[in-house]
């Protein structure tokens, strides 16, 4: 048996993997986003372990055998999250997460600060990585930069609570903008920049590897053993393995908090200028390269509540009453929380064009899940323009339940998605993946199957041939509101 535990922004997701590759057992528990001025986005790191053991006591509550009975555990986690701890180990301040926009300027510093940031890490500098995070920290609360004893990620803050380790994998923390990302390994030229030293990081795994084991206490309070504990990855390329993508021209669509277009690759590839990320893939010898949309299906959570729906199935159910054989007049830009590819502008901002007396809450739904797409194809725009290549998608996340939003993407895109079985867990079943390469020295190839078919979906010929025209009013709108932002 072998554990996958997923940090997301939303809550924490963990899975037991059977030595087949079955998913058995699962538990999850919620987390918010507190968002105390414009721009910002903060959680406690606190909250995040307390979530986390609160879906350890359920699936010991209900599979006490099955966790005692486990071979090791992998992490997954939301990327690029600032934890910052003294040199007593406690937190100094709330941890800024991935979709903070606070540090602009900071990434202006960091680039002018250091001429070779692009070619070192392999990515322009965005206010979404982690070392902009930090001089803003050390610009604005210089007490608490000083305090800095070490500086974590989200996922590797909680294998510090489990073995007391201070470790991450490449993928992960190719998301800060301190690692040389061909080289995998943190480049002192980029810390310096943020007043920073190798000392103040964790050291550095990749994927499969064992970073430490379960500490006494932790394990008792799991109903588990002293297992191992294994580097993992950040939570895209954790979801890859889960999915299967661990060799070239294979992608993935992500419809979490976030949308992200993965594509995987076997060389070093980067092309920082179009705001595509280039990360170490949690595969040894292997990279990936990935469009980011902020907001994705967080778009779809934030239209139920506004429209008071109980529920995004019962929204979505309304939806789908709607019309799809001409287009709608309304267009949503799904900046929420500003954008990253291929924008780079953290100060973008969400936008309903189009409304009427007559809109009603199935229409703005709708618009929603098509903006969302046209995001999407402005990710896949970039991504081949920068040289990937890209044969086979699946689809991954908590979106991807959603039959009608995949129509409305293979539309959009023009493209044959598939959908696995499991592809809702998939970090959690990525981490458990590399559990198990890890502790059984398996060929990741032999671990990181594609799951089974559940059903494919292709683009519908009418809805594809309006969302092409509706496609370039999107981007017309952004590009005439950007300077209003």
């Amino acid at each position: 048996m072998y554990l996958g535990i997923d940090l997301g922004t939303s809550g924490v997701k963990i899975i037991i993997l059977d030595g087949t590759g079955t998913v058995i057992a699962q538990a999850s528990s919620p987390l918010k986003v507190s968002r105390p001025t414009p721009l910002w986005s903060e959680q406690s790191p606190q909250d995040w372990w307390q979530a986390t053991n609160l879906a350890m006591q359920s699936l010991k509550s209900l599979h006490a055998e099955s966790l005692a009975e486990v071979n090791a555990i992998g992490l997954s986690g939301q990327m690029h999250g600032a934890t910052l701890l003294d040199s007593s180990n406690h937190i100094i301040r709330p941890a800024i997460l991935w979709n903070d926009g606070r540090s602009e300027i900071q990434c202006k510093t960091i680039e002018a600060t250091e001429k070779q940031t692009r070619h070192i890490t392999g990515n322009i500098a965005m206010p979404g990585f982690t070392a902009p995070k930090l001089l803003w920290v050390k610009e604005n609360e210089p007490d608490n930069f000083k305090r800095i004893a070490k500086v974590l990620l989200p996922k590797d803050y909680l294998r510090f609570l489990m073995t007391g380790d201070f470790a991450s994998d490449m993928s992960d923390s190719a998301g800060t903008l301190w690692l040389d990302v061909e080289k995998r390994q943190w480049s002192k030229e980029m810390l310096n920049s943020t007043g920073l030293t190798i000392e103040q990081m964790p050291q550095l795994y990749e994927g499969t590897e064992i970073t430490g084991k379960l500490t006494h206490e932790v394990a008792q309070m799991w109903g588990m053993v002293e297992v191992p504990v294994v580097a993992g990855g950040g939570d895209n390329a954790a979801g890859a393995v889960g999915i299967g993508v661990i060799a070239p021209k294979q992608a993935f669509l992500s419809l979490g908090t976030s949308g992200v277009f993965f594509v995987a690759n076997d060389t070093y590839n980067p092309h920082p200028d179009s705001a595509i990320h280039t990360f170490c893939h949690c595969i040894p010898d292997t990279w990936h390269q990935m469009s980011v949309t902020l907001s994705a299906a967080s778009c779809l959570t934030w239209v139920t509540e506004l429209t008071g729906f109980k529920d995004e199935k019962s929204l979505l159910v309304e939806t789908e009453k709607l019309d799809f054989s001409s287009p709608s007049s309304l267009i949503f830009l799904p900046y929420l929380s500003g954008e990253r590819t291929p924008h780079n502008n953290p100060t973008a901002q969400g936008v309903f064009f189009g409304l009427t007396h007559n809109t009603t809450a199935a229409e703005l739904c709708r618009s929603v899940l098509e903006g969302v797409a046209f995001a999407f194809a402005d990710g896949q725009k970039a991504l081949i323009d920068s040289g990937s290549q890209i044969e086979n998608i699946s689809v991954i996340g908590g979106g991807s339940r959603s039959k009608l939003w995949g129509q409305i993407l293979a539309s959009v895109l023009n493209r044959t998605l598939t959908y696995r079985k499991s592809g809702e867990v998939g970090p959690a079943l990525g981490a458990a993946r590399l559990a198990q390469i890890a502790v059984t020295q398996k060929d990741p190839v032999d671990v990181c199957f594609s799951g089974e078919v559940d059903y494919e979906i292709q683009p519908d010929l009418t809805m594809q041939d309006y969302y092409s025209y509706q496609y370039k009013k999107f981007k017309q709108l952004y590009h005439s509101l950007k300077m209003h932002f």
